[in-house]
């Protein structure tokens, strides 16, 4: 049976333009950077195409769906989510020192479904509580998000830990959290911070002890401040992918032309410092028109926040928005030296079936509230 224009264009219905066309072009860019980072890694790059394949087609399944169907799925994620997070603590699966893991089967990663089930909760509680959310709410919302933070903070997983809470904390936020409760604990983090560094000598010393993280995450924090303390262990990542990004000068060394990368002096390459790989090869302008599609995906994601129908697509589309804010600024700060290293793969760029589906599962969503928007309209 064939297809029509008009079927045809009902089955993209859900798909918001403007949306999927930045979405695409960042794809491109990320096959094209993949391509040569990952030259002696062969299958990867048609492994990253059956990802973006099954990302796409998550993405339209999500798409058609309603609100009112992805409410009803909050609370029985949310609720898988932890127990199995605390199904890991208990028998999960250790790797490289971290109890990450589970095996059902399959072995997957719960922590992953908290990036998305996180935002969907709390949004879903504030959807709840809409027309009389009183100050107590936000405790609520705190506790049900410290615990799964908590649990996935002790596997250790930083980078995921983080992207958890910005999830959660963006959802409480623009619920209505007063700027007087927001604003002491900026000043208490820029306070710490500022501690850090003009005490650094001091508190790096191996005797000292941070009771707060573990030893390797004290390790990065410390190799941030001063890569040239551990040039070949844990500040090898930063000083190999601050070289690159700087050799990489106005224009690039021009695409497959990378040393850097080629010459294996870039670690992850593929994954998390692919970034570093492609200011190599594409230069200052590169990077300039990669930040203008993160922005344009970030700007696109903030309209169709604005204008959901109600608070819950509002909550949940304005958090996913700024989460894809939280994985750029994060991955490009840890790969140009200004963040610690956390494994925060970059969006639609980085290898990994897990994070792109992820992504997927959340750009759905938004195309979700824009459908949603335009058949009110309509």
């Amino acid at each position: 049976m064939t297809l029509n224009k008009e079927q045809i264009k009902r089955l993209f219905i859900g798909f918001d333009k403007p949306l999927a066309l930045v979405i695409f072009l960042l794809m491109c860019v990320g096959l094209i950077a993949l391509y040569s980072a990952a030259i002696n890694m062969p299958g990867r790059v048609e492994d990253q195409i059956r990802n973006i394949v099954l990302t796409f087609i998550l993405m339209w399944a999500v798409a058609t769906l309603s609100t009112q169907t992805l409410m009803k799925f909050a609370v029985p994620l949310y609720t898988i989510g932890v127990g199995l997070l605390i199904a890991v603590a208990v028998f999960g699966l250790t790797k490289k020192g971290a109890k990450r893991w589970i095996n059902l089967g399959i072995v997957i990663q719960p922590s992953e479904i908290m990036k998305i089930s996180m935002p969907l909760m709390l949004a879903w509680y504030f959807q709840k509580r809409e027309g009389n959310i009183q100050w107590f709410d936000y405790v609520v919302a705190l506790l049900l998000l410290v615990l799964p933070v908590g649990l996935i903070a002790k596997q250790p997983d930083l980078g995921t830990g983080l992207l958890v809470a910005a999830a959660g904390l963006y959802v409480i936020y623009l619920a209505g959290l007063s700027w007087k409760l927001i604003f002491p604990v900026l000043i208490a983090g820029l306070l710490c911070i500022g501690t850090i560094l003009a005490f650094e000598d001091k508190i790096c010393q191996q005797d000292i002890k941070w009771h707060i993280l573990h030893d390797y995450q004290k390790h990065r924090v410390c190799t941030l401040l001063n890569p040239t303390s551990d040039p070949l262990g844990k500040g090898f990542h930063t000083i190999q992918s601050v070289i690159a990004i700087g050799s990489g000068g106005l224009v690039g060394k021009g695409w497959l032309k990378g040393t850097q990368s080629h010459l294996e002096f870039i670690p992850e390459k593929h994954t998390d410092f692919i970034f570093a790989v492609f200011a190599e090869e594409f230069g200052l302008l590169g990077e300039c028109a990669l930040l203008v599609l993160f922005l344009l995906l970030i700007a696109r994601g903030l309209v169709i926040s604005a204008s959901g129908a109600t608070l819950f697509a509002r909550l949940l589309s304005g958090a996913i928005t700024m989460v894809f804010f939280t994985y750029v600024f994060v991955n490009m700060g840890m790969v140009s030296g200004i963040l610690p290293v956390v494994g925060v793969p970059l969006p639609f760029m980085s290898y990994g079936g897990t994070a792109l589906v992820t992504l997927g599962l959340g750009c759905g969503i938004l195309m979700m509230v824009a459908r949603e928007k335009r058949l009110m309209q309509s």
